[in-house]
């Protein structure tokens, strides 16, 4: 919660989290709502909603405060996952306490779990639900809840960089947008295969202000695959390019717009289908 004298933007949940991995208890940081706490710009084609600052209570990240993190072992995940990883996966999740922190603080340093998030405490948390959902099995669809948090991770880095302009920031948002790009299409290629589940993802995202469904992650996998895929002007990026056509031509099969599909979501895929068009025609 915020300091005396402060607004507070946030509170301390009334449930109390028992980690599988470290046995730690703790709460997690919860989102006021209301209150003209979050006002919202514009979607972008990333479909990550903005919001602009309040003057009353500044900037406000949601994102920030999605994943759970243990604040004593830094084990991490989305909420619904948090208490069930499998159990002959948790060895190596306690194994592996002392690695995850230090790679963690090597891209995101001095953050602390156990005070309230900050941009860098909510980056890091999205990096380490990114990792630890390595210790999941393929029933939790663990290969899209990467995906989805690489992309979310590359967000609230992109914030971090309109903050310290001079520390890079940029170039590792961009790292994690390729590394979103690889895990949103390796997901849609396991589920086509029948290799990995998409049942446990309760929701699509990609950010928190709305569900975009099955839908919303092809559009996803064929917006990154265009921006962040194979480059050049060989046949790998034709092949690339072929492939996302061929995904987000899938969504115009769909039926219109809808509760999950309005009609600015469809203006989106439509002007991403029509830019691959151009490309692919003049390659």
């Amino acid at each position: 919660m915020s300091a005396e004298g402060e607004l507070k933007v946030t509170f301390q949940s009334k449930k109390e989290y028992e980690c599988p991995i470290c046995d730690e208890l703790f709460r997690k940081e919860e989102l006021l709502s209301g209150g003209g706490r979050l006002i919202a710009g514009k979607l972008t084609d990333e479909l990550h909603r903005l919001y602009e600052p309040s003057a009353k209570y500044g900037a406000i990240f949601p994102l920030v405060y999605q994943s759970i993190v243990c604040p004593q072992c830094w084990f991490s995940s989305m909420d619904n996952d948090f208490l069930v990883p499998p159990t002959e996966k948790r060895a190596k999740a306690r194994d592996n306490i002392e690695n995850r922190k230090k790679q963690t603080s090597l891209i995101f340093p001095n953050v602390n779990f156990y005070e309230n998030r900050t941009l860098m405490e909510g980056a890091a948390s999205q990096y380490l639900t990114l990792h630890c959902y390595d210790y999941y099995n393929k029933q939790t669809s663990p290969t899209i809840k990467q995906g989805l948090a690489a992309l979310r991770c590359a967000w609230l880095i992109d914030e971090l960089h309109k903050k310290h302009p001079q520390q890079h920031y940029d170039w590792l948002g961009i790292l994690f947008r390729k590394k979103a790009q690889y895990l949103y299409n390796e997901a849609l290629s396991r589920e086509q295969n029948g290799k990995e589940t998409l049942s446990g993802m309760k929701s699509f995202g990609p950010d928190t202000d709305k569900n975009y469904s099955y839908e919303g992650m092809l559009y996803i996998c064929a917006y990154l695959r265009y921006k962040f895929g194979p480059a050049g002007d060989g046949a790998e990026r034709k092949t690339s390019l072929e492939d996302a056509r061929r995904t987000i031509a899938k969504l115009f099969g769909m039926g219109r717009s809808s509760k999950d599909k309005p009609g600015a979501f469809l203006e989106h895929a439509r002007e991403l289908y029509d830019t691959i068009n151009k490309e692919i025609a003049e390659s």
